[in-house]
Order: structure tokens, then C-alpha cells, then sequence
């Protein structure tokens, strides 16, 4: 029996951004009335709760929302776990989001920055004040008082990759594992989140995410836990004891090369690799963190197969809030915001194209077919160009073939089962094909892709 999350289909929502909230957070200091300095009132969740009919249309069923935690700016430097960032709202604000989202079937997944805090956090600040003598000096990773940090702190420390607005958390403390776990149970009864996505779980203390494992466990049936992870053995983070899931940031990386470079070898050689735990990772295109997919593409017109490959290869499918539109993006060496802009609720029907439609099609059939829900994988074709394999249902299968060619190629895929079918169906255009000595004969127009679904017997 498949999970919530096995059968999932995510929409990842960087709320800061698409509501267009002001990069400093002020309000901590704002009047009662709740006036931002921009003049807009601070629930910016009236906004996100328009976003629901829209995230269920597209045959979403989960939620990847964060970052959430009250913080200073970018939502990461967090200054206080058990706050839900009032720039978008508060507590109350955000229980009324989930509740919305549980109505629609719609499961919660929220940011968990447990690596670092911001310069603000009650921890931090009590260092800064009192030195040797608080009972929270063993709670940062480095802390020296024989030196200053070039911010004017009376004590050195580590920071995240050297910012340091971003102090690290020394999570081998069992103070501080106990307090992070106290803040996942209060974001369990609070809110009645589904699960929670580790931010920087690469460099996040093992012992720290077995016990999260073991909390996670014990709080809330089938609740998901997906860690941040670049590079690596990403089954050394996806087991047993520790948690259900990663960023599948290989198979990021080669999905869009692949097309970039007409290499679906690459993309071959990583699904083979990857497949004893990729059938559980989080597969993404793009995010908060990585240029927008139709920016990263040398060919828009590959967005179709590429998107066709997100859906049915192996893997936990995500679509980043307004890629269904094409949205394009890049960072630059000192800002992310052209990947995180703010977009109007009102705007969704203006922006409605080819790919929304492709995409919310590839989507239902991703719920509807068992075969994608962690069925096993078998490569049936694959040239630099063409790339076709099936995935294994309950006494069917389904086959994708995909051609990032711009010429019509012919092809003959073998059927890696019996059938008596004379001929199948495209699920995604309805067009149909036939079938010829256990092989589907297809004229596969350039930049296209099919997926059949085919009966065993």
C-alpha cells in the first residue's frame, strides 16, 4: 500500500516571494494596527489561500511551503521557531491555510532550517550579552571568546558557508536536538503539518535526524520527512532510520543537460544508478535555489519531454510555483529574486498556456497510474536522442517514449511483456498506435513525447 507521498504530486511555494513581502522583516516593531512599511496589510496568506483552487486544478496534492519561521529577511536567518513569519501572517493565519489545504485533499510539507539561525534568535543573543556566563554558549558550533567576528560580536563562532548573519546550530548538544524535536511536535499540533523538508541536510548531525526519524514516527501517521541534499550517496540520508526522502539534484542536473547537450545517456546512466532509492526521492526541475527551467533550456521547446520525464522517471514529481507557466529566471552572484518573483492571483487565467495544460494532464496521470507510485523501472530504448522505458503496475505497464530531436523519428520499442493488443494509446494526446510483433511502431514528432499504458496478457 502506496503512501500519501509515494502517489504525491508537490507544488512548491516560496511564499516571501510570490506574495511580494518586504525583504526586511520590520514588523516586529510595527504598530498594533499591523501596518508594514509598504503599506499592505501583513496577512499575505489572503493571498496563498487564492492560490489553492489553482494548485488543485493542476492535480497538485501536496504542498511544499517554506521557508515560514518568523525570520530577519530571506526567511533562512530564522529568529523565531514557534512563529510563523509575520510578514505573511501569524499562527492563526496559517492554521486557516492548512485546514483550507486539508479540505482540498492538499498535504502540508513546510521548511525545517534546523542547521542555523539568524543573529536575532533568544540563543544568540544571549551569548552576545553574556558571554562566558550563559547557558547558551554550548549551543553554536566554534564558540570562542578569545576572538571577535568581523560583525563585532565579543565571541567568534561558525556560520553557514561563512555569512555570518547565519550562526550553526551545534546539533550534537542534546540541548539543542531537544529543543529543535519540541519545535517539530509543536508544528505538528499547532499547525497539523504533514511533513517537513530539512533545509541543509547535507551538513545536518546524523544522530539529530535519527531521532527527528524517531519523533517523526511517533506524532503523526505517515509523516514525511525529505532532507536537502546536493551531492552524495543519497542513501546514506534515505533509510530506514533516518529519512523518507532527498533532492534528487542528479537527476536536476541531468534532466535539463541532457536535453542542453541531445545526451539522454546521461540521464540513462543516473536513473540506472539511482534507481534502487530514486523511486522515493524528490524530483524537481527547478526551485527557489536554481534558475527557472525555461531560462536553464537552450530549446524552449524541449520543455514538453522534459516535463513528461519529470512525471513518469522514478521518483516524488514537484513543480516550482509558475514554471506551468514558463516563467523565466536567473539568479545572479548576489540575488535570487528573479527566481522567486511575486505573482497575482488574478494574473492565473492571462497565464493559462500549452504547457499548464501539458503539465496538469502529465500530473493527472501521475495520480491516477499506480505504475508511477515507486513501480519498478526497465530501460526499453535509448539513443542520444530518443529515450523510451516502462514502469510496472499491478498487471500492466506504462511506457514513455521521449525525442528531443526537432525531426520526426521513427521508432520500434519492444514491449517487455505479452499482449494481444493490436494497438495502444497515447495517454497524454489520445492519439493511437499499433502494436506489430511485440513492438509499438511510432513516428514520434520532434520535441514530443507519449506515454502508453499497456495490459498485460
Amino acid at each position: 500500500m502506496n503512501t500519501w507521498y509515494e502517489k504525491a504530486v508537490f507544488y512548491h511555494m516560496y511564499p516571501l516571494g510570490m506574495t511580494g513581502a518586504p525583504k526586511k522583516n520590520f514588523l516586529q516593531d510595527a504598530p498594533a494596527d499591523g501596518q508594514p512599511p509598504d503599506g499592505r496589510t501583513a496577512c499575505r496568506f489572503d493571498e496563498l489561500r487564492q492560490w489553492i483552487p489553482h494548485i488543485k486544478d493542476l492535480g497538485c496534492s501536496a504542498i511544499y511551503i517554506g521557508p515560514l519561521f518568523e525570520s530577519s529577511s530571506h526567511g533562512y536567518d530564522t529568529r523565531d521557531f514557534r512563529l510563523v513569519d509575520r510578514r505573511l501572517g501569524d499562527n492563526a493565519d496559517f492554521q486557516s491555510f492548512v485546514s483550507l489545504c486539508h479540505e482540498h485533499d492538499i498535504r502540508i510539507v513546510v521548511d525545517g532550517v534546523f542547521n542555523h539561525t539568524g543573529r536575532e534568535f533568544f540563543a544568540f543573543r544571549d551569548i552576545q550579552k553574556n558571554r562566558e556566563a550563559s547557558p547558551y554558549r554550548g549551543w553554536y558550533k566554534g564558540v570562542n571568546f578569545g576572538w571577535e567576528t568581523p560583525l563585532g560580536d565579543p565571541f567568534g563562532y561558525e556560520s553557514w558557508h561563512g555569512v555570518w548573519e547565519l550562526p550553526c546550530l551545534n546539533l550534537p548538544n542534546p540541548e539543542v536536538r531537544a529543543y529543535l524535536l519540541d519545535v517539530v511536535r509543536f508544528w505538528v499540533s499547532e499547525f497539523d503539518i504533514d511533513g517537513i523538508r530539512l533545509d541543509c541536510a547535507n551538513v545536518l548531525d546524523f544522530q539529530f535526524m535519527k531521532e527527528l526519524r524517531q519523533t517523526a514516527d511517533t506524532i503523526k501517521p505517515d509523516f514525511w520527512l525529505m532532507g536537502e541534499v546536493i551531492h552524495g550517496d543519497y542513501a546514506r540520508w534515505v533509510n530506514r532510520g533516518m529519512l523518507h526522502s532527498v533532492t534528487n539534484y542528479e537527476m536536476h542536473k541531468s534532466i535539463y543537460s541532457a536535453h542542453n547537450d541531445h545526451n539522454y545517456f546521461e540521464l540513462a546512466h543516473n536513473v540506472r544508478r539511482l534507481e534502487a532509492v530514486g523511486r522515493s526521492l524528490y524530483t524537481f526541475v527547478d526551485n527557489h535555489d536554481e534558475d527557472r527551467i525555461a531560462s536553464k533550456l537552450a530549446n524552449p521547446e524541449h520543455l514538453p519531454p522534459l516535463y513528461t520525464l519529470l512525471f513518469t522517471l522514478p521518483g516524488i514529481p514537484s513543480i516550482y510555483y509558475g514554471s506551468e507557466w514558463g516563467i523565466e529566471g536567473r539568479r545572479t552572484k548576489s540575488c535570487d529574486d528573479m527566481l522567486r518573483p511575486a505573482v497575482e492571483p488574478a494574473e492565473f487565467s492571462s497565464r493559462e498556456c500549452a504547457l499548464t495544460s501539458l503539465i496538469r494532464s502529465l500530473s493527472h496521470i501521475h495520480t491516477e497510474e499506480e505504475a508511477l507510485h515507486g513501480g519498478a523501472y526497465k530501460e526499453l530504448l535509448l539513443t542520444n536522442r530518443q529515450y523510451a522505458f516502462a514502469r510496472y503496475g499491478t498487471g500492466h505497464i506504462l511506457i514513455t517514449a521521449v525525442n528531443n530531436d526537432d525531426q520526426t523519428a521513427a521508432l520500434s520499442i519492444p514491449l517487455p511483456i505479452g499482449t494481444a493488443q493490436a494497438e495502444c494509446t497515447d495517454l497524454i494526446a489520445g492519439k493511437k498506435y499499433p502494436v506489430e510483433n511485440s513492438h509499438i511502431n511510432i513516428e514520434l514528432e520532434g520535441n514530443s513525447a507519449v506515454i502508453f499504458r499497456i495490459t498485460e496478457g
